[in-house]
């Protein structure tokens, strides 16, 4: 199977799974979603006198990690690699499933009632896989960056980006991956380029719905994030 077929398959699985089974949540869902996944996130005892910082994951399904354990998703696997070389991070995991970028628009005011060290913002493919206009996913996810920097004004933030297979036409597909390399100018933030890089189209690493990363998958994701984040917070920490 060439790579566009492998892309195509994807955008199918991705588009029955939307219409079909997934709905918006409410305020109290998101609210208990987002509790129950940050209590399960531990961190390493830190050094004496230094505040524990909070790391952000703010995103839709493949944050949540979808049909898996809160602690196989790749928020958790982060903080298995921060605990490892005894950084202060503890990561929360505010991923939900089904969230497009409107959606995150209107609840990032919840996660501001506590301050921010490191927000990566994981958002966007729900809006590419349903038509919206990717002016429109520039402009809401560009707010939630100016929100978060409003209430948190030294938070180092990391935009996850993300591609839409070619069946959606190459003028829309060009469009929504600039949406991200634009940001990152525009917003001065650090960019992953592609966060689904080495999982997308891979039947192996993904659920039996062709979409949603296997544990495996999780880790190859955490890699991609981590590359990015890795070195920021070292030079945070040295600062």
């Amino acid at each position: 199977m060439n790579k566009n077929s492998k892309y195509i398959s994807l955008f199918l699985a991705l588009f029955l799974t939307l219409a079909g089974c997934e709905q918006a949540p409410t305020t109290e869902q998101v609210a208990t979603e987002q509790q129950v996944q940050s209590d399960t996130t531990t961190t390493a005892e830190a050094p004496k006198n230094e505040r524990i910082k909070t790391i952000v994951f703010f995103g839709n399904s493949l944050t949540a990690g979808y049909g898996l354990e809160p602690d196989q998703a790749f928020p958790a696997l982060i903080q298995e690699r921060i605990d490892s070389m005894g950084l202060p991070y503890k990561a929360v995991n505010a991923g939900l499933s089904g969230e497009t970028s409107a959606g995150g628009k209107s609840r990032i005011d919840w996660l501001l009632k506590q301050p921010i060290d490191v927000f990566v913002l994981e958002l966007g493919a729900n809006d590419g896989l349903r038509g919206i206009d990717p002016a429109s996913t520039y402009d809401n996810l560009g707010m939630i960056i100016d929100k978060v920097r409003e209430q948190n004004p030294e938070a180092e933030i990391i935009l996850a980006g993300m591609q839409m297979p070619p069946s959606m036409g190459q003028r829309f597909t060009k469009e929504f991956e600039q949406v991200y390399t634009r940001l990152a100018e525009d917003k001065d933030v650090a960019l992953i380029p592609f966060i689904l890089e080495g999982v997308a189209g891979d039947r192996a690493l993904n659920q039996g719905d062709g979409i949603h990363p296997t544990i495996e998958g999780q880790h190859i994701l955490a890699d991609n994030v981590w590359t990015v984040l890795e070195p920021i917070l070292v030079a945070k920490r040295a600062s």
